[in-house]
């Protein structure tokens, strides 16, 4: 059922900004997992905002809600401090259920699946898997 009601321009601006905001969070802080991981050693969360161009406060920020989404992030305080991602020395085999792997690729389609290198070949790796 349709709405006789127009939707604000203002309120469909807003909710355009707000969506363009998340990918770009999202993309910041798949960038963030990758820097963590390429690393190997503890990294300052200014050097961290310094490489992904953002501010102090949008890292500690993206840094907390990996945390709380179960992303192993260790964080160490003051000087010599920062924050890591272990790393095995290569990851563990994964294997996903058909469900699973369509939870990835509508999130990866949502995201760009060409955003970044690692999001490409992810995609591929993901269609491969499902595809006769």
């Amino acid at each position: 059922m349709t709405s006789d009601r127009a939707v604000p321009a203002t309120q469909l601006a807003a909710e355009s900004r707000d969506n363009h905001l998340t990918l770009r969070r999202v993309e910041r802080q798949h960038r963030l997992i990758e820097l963590l991981g390429a690393a190997g050693q503890r990294i300052s969360s200014a050097e961290l905002a310094r490489q992904l161009g953002v501010g102090l406060r949008t890292v500690e920020r993206d840094l907390a809600r990996l945390r709380e989404s179960g992303v192993p992030i260790e964080a160490a305080p003051g000087a010599g401090g920062g924050s890591r991602l272990p790393r095995l020395a290569a990851p563990l085999p994964v294997v996903f259920s058909f469900e699973e792997i369509a939870a990835m690729i509508a999130s990866l389609v949502a995201l760009g699946p060409t955003a970044t290198q690692s999001s490409a070949s992810a995609m591929r790796a993901l269609v491969r898997s499902i595809a006769p």
